[in-house]
């Protein structure tokens, strides 16, 4: 393959790359907005009595919103929670085997993120049509949709990096080589 056919092709891995990491980007800042919020609240609630509405809401919304965001990042990098000694130990002693794993691993996870959009992309319709929020009428209320927007985008972009990490596992298993984005934390 020559060199513009390769850029060619690894394009839209680049442009899907710089989505995942704009996204675990936007949920870092999240973070830091709500901690200024959090702090904004304590002080305004000790120093002058005058807590800020709705803070508990909204932190209670975005740590699910700001989950999602950073998942198909920390799936990309290698550091999604899980337990590699297996895996290291056959990527070793026998690699094809090691392979066959992630390609089983990476498979139930893409299957899992089927699973919860076949949840989510319902309960966002719901959401949105029949007006959901959280808190109290009269004193603080957030619509509920713009949170299972980002579960929908987020869950369909974490299935696409589970399938991207299983077609480097096939790769390599093809090949006979390592599949380092996959296991030793490189990127797409």
């Amino acid at each position: 393959m020559t060199d513009g056919a390769e850029r060619e092709r690894s394009a839209p891995l680049r442009i899907f790359g710089g989505i995942v990491s704009g996204m675990n980007a936007a949920g870092s800042c999240w973070i830091v907005v709500l901690m200024l919020l959090i702090n904004i609240e304590a002080i305004g609630r000790s120093a002058f009595n005058e807590p800020i509405i709705g803070v508990i809401e909204m932190i209670e919304i975005s740590i699910i919103g700001i989950v999602f965001m950073q998942l198909a990042d920390s799936l990309r990098r290698g550091v999604l929670t899980r337990s590699d000694g297996l895996f290291n130990q056959a990527l070793q002693r026998r690699p094809a085997v090691a392979h066959v794993m992630g390609i089983f691993t990476y498979l139930l996870g893409a299957v899992f993120m089927v699973i919860i959009l076949m949840g989510s992309i319902p309960y966002l319709r719901e959401s949105w049509a029949e007006d959901y929020y959280i808190g109290v009428d009269g004193m603080f209320t957030a619509p509920v949709w713009p949170i299972a927007l980002i579960i929908v985008v987020s869950v369909s972009v974490t299935m696409i990096q589970f399938l991207l990490n299983l077609s480097e596992q096939v790769r390599a298993l093809r090949g006979g080589r390592t599949a380092p984005s996959t296991h030793q934390g490189g990127g797409s």
